[in-house]
């Protein structure tokens, strides 16, 4: 009888993998419970359970992980348990073998412990394979369910570090599993240690090239130095502006405005009001865009612990004692980390001040445009009134 109830339980089970289980499912799959089946019986046997144990025990095996056809992690063995109850109205089976396969089903949660033999044979059996010679293989397969699942990279080295974790924490619970399973586990546990150093390498090796290379050096003084060249040429220009409007005006106060009380004159008026006006919203417009930038905060060790700062620049340290200046720079030289990322501040915060610049440099030179146009049609309007009337 137990018999045709493991073969319906096969049956059933097959059926609905095939039917509702998620392609994604590339560990949690009807591979994994036949697994976990095979694992039951062995252990079982060699733990000297009776026929009716080793049924409860293979049922519950079947069963462990129908849950995820209807979750995709979180609570998928209380689901199993119900899918389980859907089963029980189809056989003949005593409630008490009913709660004894439920609780064999729930002990597979991973943050419970084992409290009688036969929990500890289901536990022991869903996890045997960190003592597999495939170990690698299978936790491959369960690293890529959950990238397809979370629609997530995860990197080789995060998940054998993960691994490590889990093989850390794990522990096996009956006799049978602790003498003939730990030791394939440890050499498990040994070649996985090897794969996360020579990984870890790779990635120190691969961040010392792409941080210290001569490239990225280069890439720093380039851009710093054409920077530095472009704010130059910027604040050149603005002295261009304000020296010639310095010399209209003073041409305009020296020359025109003494003759402006001449009745033969008039005709300059508006022509000069309109040049002055302009000649100064220019060198009002190239100050400004000259006027340096200083920040007010007080740098703190936090702040360049947490790269909230840039040092480099002596608008933020001058408030900073010398000691404490001293301290952030022997910090940055000893963390490339926070050095490139206040180069990059750096170069950033650069390119800010030069956007500011160079636009209000552009409407320095539209102004100043326009009030020579205005100016001289207003020149040569104002003298055609002029001469039409007197």
């Amino acid at each position: 009888m137990e018999e045709i109830i493991l073969q319906q339980a096969a049956t059933f089970v097959t059926d609905l993998f095939e039917n509702k289980l998620s392609p994604k499912n590339l560990y949690h799959n009807i591979a994994h419970t036949e697994r976990v089946l095979e694992n039951v019986t062995k252990i079982s046997k060699h733990e000297n359970c009776n026929a009716h144990d080793i049924f409860l025990l293979k049922l519950a095996a079947w069963f462990h992980d129908t849950g995820y056809t209807v979750v995709e992690d979180v609570g998928h063995e209380f689901k199993s348990v119900e899918i389980i109850k859907q089963f029980f109205d189809q056989i003949s089976i005593s409630e008490e073998d009913k709660l004894l396969v439920e609780k064999l089903i729930l002990v597979t949660q991973s943050n419970l412990t084992p409290k009688t033999h036969l929990e500890q044979i289901m536990k022991d059996a869903d996890c045997a394979h960190v003592a597999s010679n495939d170990f690698f293989d299978i936790s491959e397969q369960l690293r890529l369910e959950l990238i397809y699942k979370k629609e997530e990279e995860i990197l080789e080295l995060d998940w054998f570090l993960k691994n490590k974790q889990f093989l850390e924490k794990h522990s096996f619970y009956t006799t049978y599993a602790i003498q003939k399973l730990q030791p394939q586990k440890e050499i498990n546990e040994y070649h996985l240690n090897q794969k996360i150093t020579k990984l870890e390498e790779k990635r120190a090796n691969k961040s010392a090239n792409k941080k210290t290379g001569r490239g990225v050096e280069t890439l720093f003084r380039v851009q710093l130095k054409n920077h530095i060249e472009l704010s130059a040429i910027a604040d050149t220009k603005a002295n261009i502006l304000l020296s010639v409007n310095a010399i209209i005006i003073s041409v305009v106060l020296s020359n025109l405005v003494p003759k402006l009380d001449n009745e033969s004159n008039l005709f300059l008026v508006y022509p000069t009001l309109i040049l002055l006006t302009f000649s100064v919203i220019s060198i009002v417009l190239s100050v400004i865009s000259t006027r340096p930038n200083i920040s007010n905060v007080t740098v703190t060790k936090e702040m360049i612990v947490n790269n909230r700062t840039n040092i480099l620049f002596f608008g933020n340290f001058y408030k900073m004692n010398l000691k404490d200046f001293e301290w952030g720079i022997d910090y940055l030289i000893s963390n490339e980390d926070t050095l490139y990322n206040s180069l990059t501040k750096d170069l950033y915060y650069l390119g800010l001040v030069l956007e500011r610049k160079y636009r209000l440099l552009r409407i320095t030179y539209t102004v100043f445009m326009i009030g020579i146009v205005i100016s001289a049609i207003s020149f040569v309007v104002s003298y055609n009134f002029f001469i039409n009337i007197f």
